[in-house]
């Protein structure tokens, strides 16, 4: 009987000491920040990284390292018109940005050119700034955001920021590690390019410009293989993000709301952003669209029409552009084109 009268005590004390009811508006700040949207994973590939991405926090940061993943598994066909060789660009992000700039139906030109050079290999370039405002009052935003919960005096809001700035840092350096320049075959300084590529839904696009330039972003990989310690950091990174909603819990519900508008915002501005994508930024090269598309009723005409710019049509064999017994080495007319 005493235990039983020693259990009947302390069901008042619990009942006293209960924590408050559960707020469910605890839970936005970490639900947005685990929505998966990819803006700033298509920023990495467009852009690269700088140390300022540790400020830029928006929906689906913790998607950043897979970035490489973005151009979903394609290498296409590439043709080198001056000398005939077929092969395939391998770079992920050169694949992505291609299919981002084409339009089914259409040949896009683009030309390669050499970078402006930065001060500081962490910062981007005065050109990559103008481009790039939307990225900048993201940062903005951000800062602005971590003083006004600090205003508040909301220590958990505070540390809920902090620890995504951090996931941030983490990332960058793990991509900045990752981002060392490979392998882009034999020099050929001097050399000018014309690169004619399929992609899929019938994009055709075509690529001028030097053949150093054009090896350094179509040739080798962007990012290498992680190493053990960089997946080791980026698995922390990741779980970071996870365990930050616990942190949200904890904050005061004008932290929260504050939070979460900063979110909204920095992923608005980044989407904006992606909308005006004209140009690839890698390894000091930059990769830009030039005019319109241009539209093409048949794929024989397009095909007709590089050959005899280039004066030759092996590529065009090889591609499958045009059929075998119909061709020669030299320049051609009215040839037979597949469909």
């Amino acid at each position: 009987m005493k235990v039983f009268e020693s259990l009947c005590k302390l069901v008042p004390t619990a009942h006293a000491t209960s924590p408050s009811p559960f707020n469910p508006l605890s839970l936005l700040p970490g639900l947005f920040a685990l929505t998966p949207l990819t803006s700033i994973a298509q920023r990495t590939v467009r852009r690269g990284t700088s140390l300022l991405d540790s400020l830029v926090l928006a929906p689906g940061l913790h998607l950043q390292p897979t970035a490489t993943d973005l151009h979903k598994g394609e290498y296409p066909a590439c043709a080198a018109l001056t000398s005939g060789y077929v092969f395939r660009v391998e770079n992920p992000a050169t694949v992505y940005f291609l299919q981002r700039v084409s339009r089914t139906g259409c040949l896009t030109d683009l030309k390669v050119s050499a970078q402006a050079s930065s001060p500081s290999r962490f910062l981007p370039t005065l050109d990559d700034a103008l481009a790039s405002l939307g990225y900048y009052a993201a940062a903005g935003c951000t800062v602005f955001a971590a003083q006004r919960v600090y205003a508040l005096n909301d220590i958990w809001g505070l540390f809920f920021i902090s620890n995504l700035i951090f996931i941030r840092l983490v990332n960058f350096l793990v991509l900045r590690r990752r981002s060392r320049p490979g392998w882009f075959g034999a020099p050929e300084p001097g050399v000018q390019g014309d690169l004619f590529i399929l992609l899929s839904q019938d994009r055709w696009v075509r690529i001028r410009g030097s053949v150093d330039d054009l090896k350094a972003l179509t040739s080798g990989t962007w990012l290498c293989e992680p190493t053990t310690l960089e997946t080791f950091f980026g698995a922390v990174a990741k779980l970071l993000v996870y365990a930050n909603m616990a942190v949200a819990g904890l904050a005061t519900d004008a932290g929260v709301c504050t939070i979460v508008a900063m979110l909204l915002v920095n992923g608005g501005l980044l989407a904006l952003e992606d909308l005006r994508i004209r140009s690839l930024s890698m390894y000091g090269r930059t990769m830009e669209a030039v005019g319109e598309p241009k539209r093409y009723l048949r794929r024989r005409d397009l095909a007709e029409q590089l050959i005899r710019e280039s004066g030759r049509d092996d590529w065009a064999v090889a591609m499958g552009l045009i059929v075998k017994d119909r061709a020669s080495t030299g320049k051609s007319e009215g040839v037979t084109v597949t469909m």
